[in-house]
């Protein structure tokens, strides 16, 4: 990421390890080394995002970029969307839902909640290899603001 892409954390929500590995070794084939923080439920990342006593303040001034699968065990991805853009100090940032739902009312839903960018996972192996590099390359350049 390019504004000195080692501040940037990537918090990946993916409840499925074999889809966990395949992001972070295709993230890490197109050239983005920055911190992969990997959370398998709702509950755990939130507590990360938001701190010990939810404000979300004990982030501020990091810069963080979320990659969100909606079908998690223990709550949808919605409901953590709309908990970090909701969030003074997570609104800005960035979303990216990754998940294998292709709802076109899921996908307009996720928008409107402020998702970023909606992908929906290949069920191909070498498509989802492939889509997940080219987003590596896509984190590459982007900018990514501060937290609050």
């Amino acid at each position: 990421m390019s504004q000195d892409a080692k501040q940037v954390t990537i918090v990946m929500i993916e409840d499925d390890e074999g889809h966990a590995r395949l992001i972070e070794r295709n993230i890490r084939r197109a050239g983005v080394n920055n911190e992969i923080l990997p959370f398998t439920n709702g509950t755990d990342a939130l507590q990360f995002l938001f701190g010990p006593d939810g404000s979300g303040e004990v982030q501020s001034g990091q810069h963080l970029l979320i990659l969100l699968d909606l079908n998690l065990p223990d709550m949808t991805g919605i409901d953590i969307l709309q908990k970090v853009k909701g969030n003074p100090h997570t609104k800005r940032s960035p979303v990216v839902v990754l998940t294998t739902t292709d709802d076109s009312r899921e996908i307009q839903r996720c928008y409107d909640l402020g998702a970023n960018v909606y992908i929906t996972k290949p069920v191909n192996y070498d498509s989802f290899a492939n889509a997940i590099r080219q987003l590596g390359l896509f984190f590459a350049v982007m900018q990514v603001p501060e937290t609050d």
